[in-house]
């Protein structure tokens, strides 16, 4: 509890610390920048910015108008938590010498940077700047590598190593010959740090389990929650489940047939049945294939009792996973950052995913090819959920659909170093030349919520006109 006795303490610190930070701001403050410094101060460990007070030592007390009434004082609560989604608890002290506001920012969560409008920010000195690369790298690691080097299961002989991982399986994956012993074949999971050898027999980590058990739940009621769940819906809502299903083996066991099982539950892409005369799947199995391993991999393997999770609609299928991404929903298209790098590096080797950050674009691809309308990627509290939706004509899209379509075929095209344009937009859309000015007015809608850019370097005639995602 912070108290005049805890500020008294504060005046008299030599210099500020990465975890206090004092402003005069006697009539006012600026919210933005009150914004920028509780992210920076939280990515620090936490800390509490003191208004009215100053800066320079001797420190005293002058006291703040800021937000003065209890009104505003609420309004500016709600709005830190609205624009950040984490609380910043406030305490207002009455000092003999004037009033004095301090805004506490907790600790960030373990493994994750905060961001104000994607600046992930710290402090130096006075100053507010950018977090390094290297410093979000290992903010991002931090725990997560802890947790596949844990054991899954002490103790184990030769035999109960075969018996549990499906090495078999590991050796197709990476496409190289079967080993003709069984001690070679030790010898190479723990060459990869799969397994390790102690003087009580062999430990077999979280990762070796995670991707390679034969039976999660042989190993602990831990990982055994750690399955995928598969639910299919009748309709529209969860009122009515038609099958519900989980897949017990390791992640890398079991991806294939995970991909084949969604895809085949998935209804029928009437539309492009209809053009191209055959049975066609209303997902891509491609994206599919992408947005069930990005989920698998990127989960925050720290939460407990939380599992990937796989939920089809009639009209749309939702694939979501524990934790909160490290970077911006907007730049899952031209950006990659894993919070699991052991885990990420292996599926990769296993041929499952691409480290260079591809996925999400064949996911949009796959959805522009397929006339779907475009993806929708969320972030909730607790969960990151990736939306494909069924198809839908074009005068049946709301908006906000619309206005996300327009963003990613932006962005889709830059990173193909290509740039968007009328005709392009209107392509993507199947859209008649006709409609040309409909489509001009989705770009202009997408313009004003800032999302892409007109290209300065072209020609700026509506016509001919060029864009470029806002970060280009």
């Amino acid at each position: 509890m912070i108290t005049l006795e805890t500020l008294e303490k504060w005046l008299l610190v030599p210099i500020e610390t990465e975890h206090l930070e004092f402003k005069e701001a006697k009539q006012q403050f600026d919210s933005t920048k009150l914004l920028k410094y509780c992210v920076a101060l939280a990515n620090e460990g936490g800390g509490c910015i003191v208004l009215g007070v100053t800066d320079k030592r001797p420190r005293r007390v002058v006291g703040s108008q800021a937000w003065s009434t209890a009104e505003a004082l609420n309004k500016i609560k709600a709005y830190i938590v609205e624009k950040l989604k984490f609380r910043v608890e406030v305490t207002e002290l009455q000092h003999p010498d004037g009033r004095v506001l301090v805004f506490e920012a907790p600790p960030r969560p373990v493994g994750r940077a905060l961001d104000y409008e994607g600046a992930y920010l710290m402090r130096v000195g006075e100053e507010l700047q950018p977090m390094t690369p290297d410093m979000l790298k290992r903010i991002f690691a931090e725990d997560q590598q802890d947790w596949f080097c844990q054991a899954a299961r002490c103790n184990a002989s030769p035999d109960d190593v075969i018996a549990l991982l499906d090495t078999q399986t590991y050796f197709e994956l990476l496409e190289i010959s079967y080993p003709t012993s069984r001690d070679a074949v030790l010898d190479r999971l723990q060459s990869q740090h799969l397994i390790e050898q102690t003087a009580q027999g062999w430990t077999i980590t979280n990762l070796a389990a995670i991707l390679l058990a034969k039976k999660l739940d042989a190993f602990s009621p831990a990982l055994a929650r750690k399955v995928a769940r598969i639910v299919i819906y009748e309709g529209i809502n969860k009122l009515q489940t038609r099958d519900d299903k989980t897949d017990n083996r390791g992640y890398a066991v079991g991806f294939d047939g995970l991909v084949d099982f969604v895809h085949s539950a998935a209804p029928q892409n009437r539309f492009i049945e209809e053009v191209v005369r055959e049975e066609v799947k209303m997902f891509p199995k491609q994206a599919l294939r992408e947005l069930i391993a990005n989920a698998l991999i990127h989960q925050d393997f720290l939460t407990t009792g939380a599992s990937v999770m796989i939920e089809m609609y009639r009209d749309r299928i939702e694939i979501s996973n524990p934790g909160i991404p490290p970077i911006k929903v907007e730049r899952f298209i031209d950006e990659y950052r894993s919070r699991n790098e052991q885990l990420a590096d292996l599926m990769r080797r296993f041929g499952i995913c691409e480290e260079k950050g591809s996925g999400i674009d064949k996911v949009v691809n796959a959805a522009e090819v397929f006339q779907l309308p475009a993806p929708d990627f969320r972030v909730g509290e607790t969960r990151t959920t990736a939306v494909l939706f069924a198809h839908q004509d074009f005068a049946d899209m709301s908006k906000p659909d619309r206005i996300r379509a327009c963003y990613q075929h932006c962005c889709l095209r830059y990173v193909t170093n290509q740039s968007m344009s009328n005709q392009t937009l209107r392509e993507r859309f199947r859209l008649s030349e006709s409609q040309t000015a409909t489509v001009s007015h989705i770009i202009g809608s997408t313009k004003e919520a800032g999302l892409i850019k007109t290209d300065e370097s072209e020609s700026t005639s509506t016509r001919y006109a060029r864009y470029l995602p806002f970060w280009a």
